[in-house]
This record gives structure tokens, C-alpha cells and sequence, in this order.
């Protein structure tokens, strides 16, 4: 699949449910409507959807949310995914998630052929934590990431910088994951979807967060790359890896490799685009692929060059008018 800016898209991110057990303040509002079950594609769409991307050329996928592992059966879909790894025709698949459920489900992970998480952790003050998830707890959050590492998981943890909240913790969430061996990356708060607040006080910057770390730290930049949109340093004082992810302060769209899903079956070319493509109906109007393949092939030739955000306070209305959470993070 190639977009008409000559970009190879190979990367797709599938929002397998948009509900959530918790209600982190950038990403959600506390009273949150969430789709009705019966609007959600099944388990089995849902993979052969994914598959219908694998024989397009998708070489990553991730499950995300909403927060994927509250999905009911959710390690069926996993569990049959694998065979395109068995395959070899898919090289990576792996999830964000809040680490709620990791406890229980790491083990499960690694055996379908999971081996690379992104956890969501944006402070370790307990008493915090509870204030930016609303509804989370730090404790069980972190015996999942143990739970998670000694099943095997690599772990990468995503803390979204948020003014005059976490900034001041930033250098001890970096010694903490080097502690851990886990890489870190930070993220830029975006315009998605009313969240009961105005945005312009929560959006932090990343070029002036990383000016400030570097009176800390000495920060190298390295070419190692994930398939994502981030850019790394490595941390030389814990010998890890810090990632920043800036569409506000430097955007990255002319690298981008990435679609996403949802979990009704809207394609979204762009994160930061309100252009979509319905893929439930072509896939519910036969049994073969053909229609499938056609809508996708029609999608990517209006995948944009770029998105549109921005936050100041001329634009305190969200860019885009859905959540985080019904997109896939």
C-alpha cells in the first residue's frame, strides 16, 4: 500500500474496543458514552479485517483501545493473530495498554507471540496517578509491568507531558525506567475530543521538556526507530532510551507509515483527519475479500500528507472531535 505522497503504509493500529477502565483527564471526559456492543465488530471480523491488512503488506500491528485487554475473549483474536507471525508475513504484533489487566494476561501474551508492550504510566505518585486516571491504581499498574517483565515482555513506557502536572517528575520517571530496563517515551498532549477541560492548560511542550532534561542528563541522539513515530535519545547517565513524540513542536507525518482502525471498522487515514472509510460494509457484503481490498485500496489514496493540530488559546475547541480512546491511541 502506497499513499500518493509515496509513503509505504505497513503500520496499522486497531482500536478493538473504545471503552476503557479508566478515565485519564486528556483522553476522556469522566462521563463517557461509549458505543453501543452491538456496533462493535466481532472477534472474528475483527481478524479477518486485520488479516485483509497483513495481505496488503502490514508488517505491525497493535491492539489498542479504549484499553484492549477489558475486550471479552480479547487472547482469542490475539492467539489467532500469531499465525501470521508463525508465517512470517507479519513481523510484530504488540499493544498499548494501561497495564490494568497485565497481571493476568502477560503469560497469555507472550505465548501467542507478543514479545514488545507500550504501558501508559504518566506519574508515580500514587495520589496522581488516581487524579490523571480518575478511576486507575499506581499498585496494580506496576505489579502488572513486573508480572509483564517476567513473563518476558520487553516494556516501553508512554507518559503524556502535561503541563504544571507531571513535568517536574519527568527525570525521576527516566531514572526509573532505567532502573527497570525499560525505554521511555514521552508524548505531546493532543486535540482529540472534549475532555471537560481546556487543553491550553495541559499542553507541555516536549522541545522545552527536553532543554530543561539536558541540565540533568547528557542526551544523544541514536537512529533506533520502532515503526513508530518516535524519536530517541539515548539517556547516557542510565544507559536507556528516551523517546519524544512532538506532532505540535516538530510533527512527523512525513515519515508516517500508519492507519488506524476502529473498532466498528472506520478507517482512519490520519489520527489528526476527520476523513474516513467505512470497511464494516464491504466486509459484511460478502464472504470473500474482494470488496475489502478494493475500499482499503481507495482509503490510502486519500491518506493526507499532514494533520491540522494545534493548541493555543485561539483554538481551544479539540481538532478533531472524537476521542483518543475511539481511535486507538
Amino acid at each position: 500500500m502506497i499513499d500518493p505522497f509515496g509513503r509505504h503504509v505497513s503500520y496499522l493500529r486497531v482500536s478493538v474496543t473504545d471503552r476503557c477502565d479508566f478515565r485519564c483527564v486528556y483522553c476522556m471526559a469522566e462521563d463517557m458514552t461509549f458505543l453501543p456492543k452491538r456496533d462493535l465488530l466481532s472477534l472474528e471480523e475483527l481478524d479477518r479485517m486485520c488479516s485483509a491488512f497483513i495481505d496488503k503488506g502490514v508488517k505491525k500491528l497493535r491492539l489498542t483501545g479504549g484499553e484492549p485487554l477489558v475486550r471479552k475473549g480479547i487472547m482469542t483474536l490475539v492467539e489467532n493473530l500469531g499465525r501470521h507471525l508463525r508465517s512470517g508475513a507479519l513481523e510484530e504484533l504488540t499493544l498499548t495498554t494501561n497495564g490494568s489487566q497485565l497481571a493476568k494476561y502477560a503469560s497469555e501474551l507472550v505465548a501467542h507471540g507478543v514479545r514488545r508492550i507500550n504501558v501508559s504510566v504518566d506519574t508515580l505518585d500514587a495520589a496522581k496517578f488516581k487524579q490523571i486516571t480518575r478511576w486507575g491504581d499506581l499498585a496494580k499498574v506496576k505489579d502488572g509491568i513486573r508480572a509483564a517483565q517476567a513473563a518476558g515482555l520487553a516494556i516501553k513506557i508512554n507518559a503524556v507531558a502535561l503541563k504544571g502536572v507531571n513535568e517536574q517528575e519527568i527525570p525521576e520517571m527516566i531514572r526509573w525506567c532505567g532502573d527497570e530496563g525499560m525505554d521511555l517515551t514521552l508524548i505531546e498532549t493532543m486535540p482529540l475530543g472534549d475532555i471537560d477541560g481546556d487543553r491550553t492548560d495541559q499542553y507541555l511542550p516536549l522541545s522545552v521538556v527536553r532543554a530543561q532534561l539536558m541540565d540533568q542528563f547528557t542526551l544523544e541522539d541514536i537512529p533506533y526507530k520502532t515503526g513508530g513515530p518516535a524519536r530517541y535519545v539515548k539517556v547516557k547517565e542510565t544507559g536507556g532510551r528516551l523517546g519524544f513524540i512532538t506532532p505540535l513542536t516538530h510533527n512527523f507525518c512525513e515519515s508516517c507509515n500508519r492507519v488506524r482502525l476502529t473498532c466498528t471498522g472506520t478507517l482512519y487515514m490520519c489520527l489528526g483527519q476527520e476523513d474516513a472509510a467505512d470497511l464494516r460494509a464491504p466486509l459484511r457484503a460478502s464472504e470473500g475479500n474482494e470488496l475489502l481490498h478494493a475500499a482499503i485500496d481507495e482509503a490510502i489514496t486519500r491518506k493526507p500528507k499532514g494533520h491540522d493540530f494545534i493548541i493555543d488559546r485561539r483554538h481551544n475547541k479539540p481538532a478533531v472531535s472524537r476521542h483518543m480512546s475511539v481511535t486507538g491511541g
